[in-house]
């Protein structure tokens, strides 16, 4: 059984034998109701039509993700860790060294997500954990990462979560000691500044390698961390950029970091609505660490109201292509960053567009200008959206500008595609939209796919663990 699996029948259980009564439909939970209500006010806050077809089904769908995606708060460590711990004779009180008596194990590159608490955004977690068994047993390996998904699948930071996961297992386990070093990546994504549409200051992902640790392991310049830190620098982790206690959530989170000049107007209502959230989700909303995530949660969401963004394009369709029409030849332009939000479940999705065209010779290089395409992307992005849909929108949206014949290629990175059950760390889909002449020519369409592969096109920021 998957941990999800588990989790949901943990869930179901909880909830299930409470006051003896028999368990309620999932869709018919007074949390999951409460967080369907405060997800259709705050759609409608953005203006939309939260009867659309594509839209009517989101506050269900983003109230399974969230409750998915905080089920840590109904499971218990001891549920995992009594029934695994299995005697090992060779192992006794002290301490020995790696790969002796008491040697050291290490469990590397368990990929888990959990949920900001100071945005609501999922950030991404990549933990290792190393351990000193003791009392003659050893713990079944895959509860590492089940003991690590109790608390990763909470409100989070970075660093309570580290000392989490090594507490628990120091209290439940009772080896020599445990050590844990987490890496986090907290997606950034740029507000809208509304004077400009241009993504120079995209900084990619916020990142943190953060550590904890107990007993033989409370001194990070002991032996045994030295050796920890070996089996992780043989996997590419940069230890030395290690933080321990020393990073604030104010040093983490970009929503606390940002110096956007953009702050919306509190809306009462709106802000109730997230406090609802926490609510169902079984926090407290008074929590000092909770007490602003309703008002940042609310500015990054309000960045996708479309009446903030459609002036923006006033003029495009005027464009005109320069020049004589003579023969055309391939035009490019590649690696446009984009950022938006997935309609279905209210998560960011975010990567590059490729577009090409052909023009004429004699005509400027670049007839439409690449600042006007970094718009257009820009515009489209910018929204609630699918993939597909926004792909579509640009290719009709530039066909006129270019004489009709055009090919655009979007790449991305889907939150939704981690943080929910089916958890596809490092997936990423790609979508093709094409008019005129590359509609029907198999060698135009190659060419510029060439041009993308030739290039490396797809330029994420290295570390993006999506």
């Amino acid at each position: 059984m998957g941990a999800l699996d588990e989790g949901h029948l943990n869930l179901d259980l909880d909830i299930g034998m409470k006051n003896g009564c028999i368990d309620l439909a999932f869709e018919l939970q007074p949390e999951t109701l409460a967080i369907q209500d405060a997800v259709k006010l705050l759609l409608q806050a953005l203006h939309e039509d939260v009867n659309r077809e594509g839209i009517k089904k989101t506050p269900f769908r983003v109230a399974k993700a969230l409750r998915e995606g905080t089920r840590g708060y109904k499971l218990k460590v001891k549920d995992y860790v009594q029934s695994a711990l299995f005697p090992e004779a060779g192992l006794d009180e002290g301490v020995g060294q790696a790969g002796g008596v008491g040697g050291l194990v290490v469990v590397r590159d368990l990929d888990h997500y959990s949920y900001c608490e100071c945005c609501l955004l999922p950030f991404h977690v990549r933990c290792h954990i190393g351990y000193v068994p003791s009392g003659q047993r050893v713990l079944g390996l895959s509860k590492f990462s089940r003991v690590t998904d109790v608390f990763a699948k909470r409100l989070q930071d970075p660093q309570r979560l580290a000392d989490d996961i090594c507490s628990a297992l120091q209290h439940w386990v009772k080896p020599a000691g445990v050590a844990v070093v987490l890496e986090c990546s907290h997606i950034h994504f740029p507000s809208l500044d509304l004077d400009s549409l241009h993504l120079s200051s995209h900084r990619g992902f916020a990142k943190l390698l953060v550590s904890s640790g107990s007993g033989v392991f409370e001194d990070e310049s002991s032996n045994l961390w030295g050796e920890f830190r070996s089996f992780l620098m043989f996997k590419g982790v940069k230890t030395q950029a290690l933080c321990r206690n020393g990073s604030s959530v104010e040093e983490w989170c970009p929503s606390v970091k940002s110096s956007s000049k953009f702050s919306p107007e509190e809306d009462p209502e709106m802000v109730s609505a997230v406090v609802s959230i926490l609510k169902s989700l079984g926090e407290d909303p008074l929590r000092k660490e909770l007490i602003a995530t309703p008002t940042r949660f609310l500015k990054w969401m309000l960045n996708f109201q479309r009446t903030n963004l459609e002036m923006k394009l006033n003029g495009v369709n005027s464009a005109k292509v320069n020049g004589e029409v003579k023969e055309k030849r391939l035009h490019c332009e590649l690696n446009m960053p984009f950022w938006s939000m997935c309609e279905h479940h209210l998560l960011p999705f975010y990567g590059v567009v490729h577009i090409g065209y052909f023009c004429a010779e004699g005509s400027n290089h670049n007839p439409i200008g690449s600042s006007l395409m970094k718009s257009i992307v820009h515009f489209y992005g910018f929204k609630l959206q699918v993939q597909e849909r926004m792909t579509r929108q640009i290719a009709e949206t530039l066909s006129p500008l270019v004489g009709g014949d055009v090919i655009v290629v979007a790449e991305a990175g889907h939150t939704c595609m981690i943080s929910r059950g089916i958890e596809k760390f490092g997936s990423s889909t790609a979508t093709i939209a094409v008019l005129g002449r590359f509609s029907s020519d198999n060698s135009a369409r190659a060419m510029f796919l060439d041009k993308i592969h030739t290039t490396n096109a797809l330029k994420t920021d290295s570390g993006s663990p999506f």
